[in-house]
């Protein structure tokens, strides 16, 4: 570098040191991309520029990557770091070529790859992405997606400086390109090529296509030929004049369209990351990489999360958007419209739709039309597959409308291939508990209002840590070609279809969508302390307790991982226990041995919902702990046979992703594991439980205890009573299951929920135990009571039997 290009940096850095703040995507390249500090790195830039230049510099000194100003050694050669792909934008210039110099330094890079067969050199795109607004249809705005001139980037660093972002992406292997495709200038030129293209899918990926203008959307929507064949069909059938209908037809889309505005996402960033740090230690995020991956590579992307609090929305567009991408467009209940909120949240992407659609085509028809044109246009969607928060803490079964009209987008033509992404929303406090327990205890909604809104705001205080993981992708489209083969026959660019196969393909697809999400659960402090306290008879623990006992939980967690995308803490037992403390959920009393954690009868009330976002973790372990409880030793087989008996019906409940032969893997990684914490011991087959650990291993073994409790209560009553209807056995199931919570202490209000029983009686059904009727086939629910009363505790059973014998009145 010349000492007047040197000085020029100097000079230009001053301003810059003030007026940008920026931020690294991702945070972590390093790990997060693969980077390898042992061999050469070449950053790779879309366009000469030295403010960006000198702003990928800062982030590159901060996360200790070579500094782009510095020389690269090799080959007795002094070579530049950094490369240009494009001369970008002049004042008075309007071509946009490679740099000749850029074109030489890859020709001599791919040479030297020639000479020296050791040398791989890893090109690292780097982008700074300024401005992120994509522009409405009418009147785009093309800063963001090409270079811009001197004096736009003079305003735009002065406007927008201190909300820019360097975007890092996976290196790429220039040994790897030599040997496949040469090493000479043609190269070299395709080489810059290929990153433009990059750059340009980067960029789109964070700024998103055009913005519609609304009246234009409007027209456009009206103009469609299956609104337009349902207005006139509406106007014949009511006989009305067809204006009438379609003044109606837009007054509908004025209520479901969002009217996304970039300037209110800007501003909203610096709220809420003070409301974050205001709330919350940290958020965490994982697996964020591939969904970036997936935006460049132009899938049209659907955002399926689970669904706990009204924070969901805002916590999962301000993660996306501080991980270089474009909020999405949200699917939110029309009881969120209220004054003020609902303008915010439209603005902020959400489109509103109602409960039922049923019985009124003209609204189906427009919200279908609606969330058809935001796929054809590629705006990332997202929506709530259980049509609710979760009360329990538990996954609800998905509601299929969305998916549904999501795959009839498809069959419209829809060119860009879709894909699902399945995300783990957690908390170490969820706002709305309290209120959910009361609702589970009878207490009627209260309807969403403003008054709500600054309630909250008066709560403000430090919730712990919050969680967003990113689960495995389901791409749509492969789906469909498995499940259904000839589904591209079915499209029809004007009605929706309801082919034959539409509906069992979306409801096993909602089955896989919801079991990823568990897949990616995330474990934290306060979800293993609940669970550990729980577990306890007295919902008390010493201090040495629990800490052994969460110790076992990270281990298993850590040494018998659940799943690719599930996350443990790094944190040690200890650390947890520490931080969970400060969450002011326990009881900590002390006395001449140590402290004693306890949780209150309300907090074990709350603190259910907490161990039940995680439960699906521990169900096997949990499982082979009780049979070993209750058997001093059991045959290696016999408990496999008694974890596959068992197996379907707690799939079926807590959205478990096992299949046959991965379930016989797991249960043995469990037993290995078991033995290496010397919970059990085993002699050939036979395993037998460590009585000098019994505590800890009934610990582990009651977290699935008052599960193993629901279904002894039902499969008791089927066989006293094999013939009786689904609704009585419903209502009686939940009659004797709130009778035993008071009786045992049971604190968990999904006990005695309802919904609960409904799936394990469907899973009865399909697993053969219940005929067409739905009455039991006495010897196969024999069995199975069999196996199940053998993992409960004598008294447990002697109350059921009680319950069921008590008389009735009248």
């Amino acid at each position: 570098m010349s000492a007047c290009q040197s000085f020029y940096h100097k000079l230009l850095n001053l301003p810059l040191s003030v007026l940008v703040k920026t931020i690294s995507i991702p945070s972590d390249p390093i790990n997060q991309l693969g980077f390898d500090l042992t061999r050469p790195m070449v950053y790779v830039l879309p366009f000469r520029s030295h403010t960006d230049l000198l702003t990928l510099r800062s982030i590159c000194l901060q996360l200790g990557l070579p500094d782009p100003l510095e020389p690269l050694e090799l080959g007795g050669k002094s070579l530049q770091r950094y490369v240009f792909v494009s001369e970008g934008k002049r004042l008075f210039s309007h071509g946009d070529p490679v740099p000749e110099e850029s074109i030489a330094l890859f020709t001599e890079l791919l040479e030297l790859h020639k000479r020296d067969s050791e040398l791989d050199i890893q090109l690292i795109p780097a982008s700074v992405v300024w401005d992120r607004n994509p522009g409405n249809e009418s009147r785009p705005v093309a800063a963001s997606l090409k270079a811009m001139n001197s004096l736009q980037k003079f305003y735009t660093i002065l406007t927008l400086g201190r909300d820019s972002m360097v975007r890092l992406s996976s290196p790429v292997s220039l040994r790897f390109m030599a040997d496949k495709h040469g090493t000479d200038t043609t190269i070299a030129n395709k080489l810059a090529r290929v990153a433009k293209i990059h750059f340009s899918r980067q960029k789109m990926a964070a700024s998103g296509p055009n913005l519609p203008n609304r009246q234009a959307l409007f027209k456009r929507l009206l103009a469609s030929k299956a609104i337009d064949k349902v207005v006139q069909d509406e106007a014949e059938s009511r006989d009305v004049p067809v204006e009438k209908v379609r003044k109606e037809a837009i007054d509908m889309m004025e209520e479901i369209a969002a009217d996304f505005s970039p300037s209110l996402i800007r501003y909203a960033d610096r709220l809420l990351t003070w409301l974050w740090n205001k709330l919350y230690q940290g958020i965490n995020i994982n697996n964020a990489e591939r969904v970036r991956q997936l935006a460049q590579d132009g899938h049209e992307i659907v955002y399926v999360p689970c669904h706990r609090s009204h924070m969901d929305y805002v916590l999962l567009s301000y993660t996306l958007y501080k991980e270089g991408l474009v909020p999405p467009h949200i699917a939110a209940g029309v009881n969120l419209n209220f004054f003020p909120a609902g303008p915010i949240f439209r603005r902020g992407g959400a489109f509103f739709l109602r409960r039922t659609f049923k019985g009124n085509r003209l609204y189906s028809t427009v919200f279908r039309e609606y969330l058809a044109e935001l796929f054809a246009k590629g705006y990332s969607v997202e929506y709530f597959s259980e049509g609710g928060r979760s009360r329990t803490g538990r996954l609800l079964p998905a509601k299929t409308g969305m998916l549904a009209m999501t795959i009839q987008a498809m069959l419209r033509g829809l060119k860009r291939p879709v894909t699902l992404v399945p995300v783990y929303i957690g908390y170490e406090h969820v706002m709305e508990v309290s209120t959910y327990a009361k609702e589970l205890q009878g207490k009627r909604k209260e309807s969403e209002n403003f008054g709500q809104v600054l309630g909250i705001l008066r709560k403000l205080r430090n919730y712990g840590k919050g969680y967003v993981n990113f689960g495995e992708p389901i791409q749509v489209n492969h789906f469909l070609n498995e499940k259904a083969p000839n589904w591209h026959q079915d499209i029809d660019p004007i009605e929706p279809q309801r082919p034959t196969w539409l509906n069992p393909v979306v409801n096993e697809l909602a089955e896989r969508m919801m079991t990823q999400i568990n897949d990616a659960a995330a474990a934290n402090a306060l979800t293993l302390c609940a669970t550990a306290l729980l577990a306890s008879r007295q919902r008390a623990l010493s201090r040495e307790a629990l800490e052994e006992q969460l110790n076992i939980y990270l281990e298993l967690l850590r040494q018998v991982p659940y799943s690719s995308t599930s996350t443990v803490p790094e944190d040690s037992a200890q650390e947890l226990v520490e931080h969970a403390l400060t969450l002011n959920k326990f009881v900590v009393e002390k006395d001449s041995l140590g402290d004693v954690i306890s949780l209150d009868r309300q907090q074990a009330i709350f603190m259910t919902y907490y161990r039940n976002n995680i439960i699906h973790l521990f169900a096997i372990p949990s499982l082979i702990a009780q049979m070993l409880v209750f058997k001093t030793s059991v045959n290696r087989e016999t408990l496999i046979d008694t974890v596959r008996q068992l197996y379907p019906l707690l799939k079926a409940e807590l959205f478990m992703s096992f299949d046959e032969k991965a379930l016989t893997s797991y249960v043995d990684a469990v037993i290995v594991e078991l033995e290496r914490q010397s919970l059990i011991s085993t002699d050939g087959d036979m395993l037998h439980r460590n009585p000098g650990k019994l505590n800890q291993l009934q610990l582990l073994g009651r977290t699935i205890a008052e599960t193993l409790q629901r279904y002894a209560i039902t499969i008791t009553l089927f066989c006293h009573e094999p013939n009786v209807s689904k609704p009585d056995l419903e209502q009686q199931s939940q009659m004797m299951a709130q009778r035993l919570s008071r009786l045992h202490g049971i604190n968990a209000p999904e006990f005695f929920d309802k919904g609960v029983f409904s799936t394990l009686v469907a899973s009865l059904r399909e697993e053969g135990y219940l005929n067409d009727d739905g009455h039991a086939k006495a010897e196969h629910i024999e069995t199975l009571q069999e196996c199940v009363l053998g993992l409960i505790s004598p008294e447990v059973q002697l109350t059921i039997q009680a319950i069921l014998n008590q008389p009735t009145d009248g």
